[in-house]
């Protein structure tokens, strides 16, 4: 893949940041700038700017509404609403769902969901995981029972990142249950507000609230909101799961965090001293920033080569969700350490971003995001599971 920039991809970079600096707003950039959740009505408020743009889905062919724009582009884009501190795109719905809909779906189903997700519409949660269920989500237990043109679902998801912002969710849901775990499972689309939900919230340890447990009692879902054929749900699965192992390697989101990072280690503390001074650490965040160029090259090629159709039977997007996991972790560490005793002063999720904020000014919200990202090597598939998964690629090659 050639990885070279030309001067149309340069300007379009340039237009980009134009579009940028005339739409989003001091506030918001400077909430999730420093790493707080942004809320339903940022991510909505952003999709309808980038829908009347036209860029509201920039990895979606146009077919489907998209912009049809090259992976070079689309990794432009995304890089420069990271470092411009952009509400991040609605991915359960933009990155996730949608293209299980276009590839998987009916044509009712293209037409009843792709729109609204495009214009700002409608947000989506992922109903996947289960508290015995996470990374095998072949023991997945939430059951489907068919009734006429409806199903009856019942059980219990957890982890449902937005699920308190969504109006509708996608669920893994066992449909067979004598079948054979991966066989006895489908793909269901599911209004968030039909009777019978319950959602409860799940602070996390940086006192945000950003997950959530569902549960399901006797929920009617018409059999018309099936995604494929009965028991297809496992292929949906794996479609989409091998998309959001890609997309967990987050480069865009590291390399935000990388310049955040280096400004602090070279903002003089208290007594003068910039941590950047010191050998060992500089050592330490140039070792991260090498790390994530590879690591950024790596998705690119990934990218480019599902483009190109190539069928690579080794488990790549794996590799990325380890390496990209872990580096979002040693980023934020590093952070921390920079700020010394500063990183004491939690400022959790919402904060009051104002002068009366203890510390300086780059310290709010290091700590609060440093916690959560501890999560990283465990949500989209725990790393042990990457990594046998990868192994046994190899052993069995």
């Amino acid at each position: 893949m050639d990885f070279a920039r030309s001067p149309a991809d340069i300007a379009f970079r340039a237009e980009v940041q134009g579009f940028l600096r005339q739409h989003l707003t001091e506030d918001v950039s400077r909430r999730i700038l420093r790493g707080y959740h942004q809320t339903r009505e940022d991510t909505l408020w952003w999709t309808r700017i980038l829908a009347a743009q036209g860029w509201s889905v920039p990895n979606w062919p146009v077919e489907h509404g998209g912009p049809g724009w090259s992976v070079i582009r689309q990794h432009i884009f995304e890089e420069e609403c990271f470092l411009a501190g952009a509400p991040q795109l609605s991915w359960p719905g933009v990155r996730l769902v949608a293209p299980v809909i276009w590839t998987f779906g009916s044509a009712a189903q293209k037409q009843a969901f792709l729109p609204p997700i495009r214009r700002g519409e409608i947000l989506w949660g992922q109903g996947f995981s289960e508290p015995n269920a996470g990374s095998d989500l072949a023991s997945l237990r939430t059951g489907a029972r068919r009734d006429g043109d409806s199903y009856i679902v019942n059980g219990q998801k957890i982890w449902t990142s937005g699920g308190h912002h969504a109006d509708w969710l996608f669920c893994l849901v066992r449909t067979d249950p004598a079948a054979k775990p991966q066989r006895g499972i489908s793909f269901l689309l599911i209004d968030r507000h039909s009777p019978g939900i319950t959602v409860r919230p799940i602070v996390t340890i940086d006192e945000g609230h950003s997950l959530n447990e569902m549960f399901f009692d006797d929920v009617l879902v018409p059999v018309a909101n099936r995604v494929g054929e009965e028991g297809q749900g496992w292929a949906c699965a794996k479609f989409l799961l091998n998309n959001e192992r890609s997309f967990s390697a987050e480069v865009p989101r590291s390399k935000r965090a990388m310049a955040r990072l280096r400004a602090i280690a070279e903002t003089p503390d208290s007594t003068g001293r910039r941590p950047i001074d010191d050998a060992d650490f500089a050592t330490r965040v140039t070792a991260a920033g090498i790390e994530l160029a590879a690591l950024e090259i790596s998705v690119l090629r990934c990218i480019g080569e599902d483009m190109a159709g190539a069928q690579n039977p080794f488990p790549v997007a794996s590799v990325l969700k380890i390496r990209g996991s872990e580096l979002q972790q040693t980023i934020g560490a590093l952070m921390v350490e920079a700020l010394g005793e500063d990183a004491l002063a939690f400022h959790p999720d919402p904060a009051e971003l104002n002068e009366t904020m203890p510390g300086p000014d780059h310290a709010p919200g290091v700590m609060a995001d440093f916690l959560y990202r501890r999560a990283t090597t465990i949500y989209g598939g725990a790393n042990e599971v990457q990594r046998n998964l990868i192994a046994r690629s190899l052993l069995e090659g």
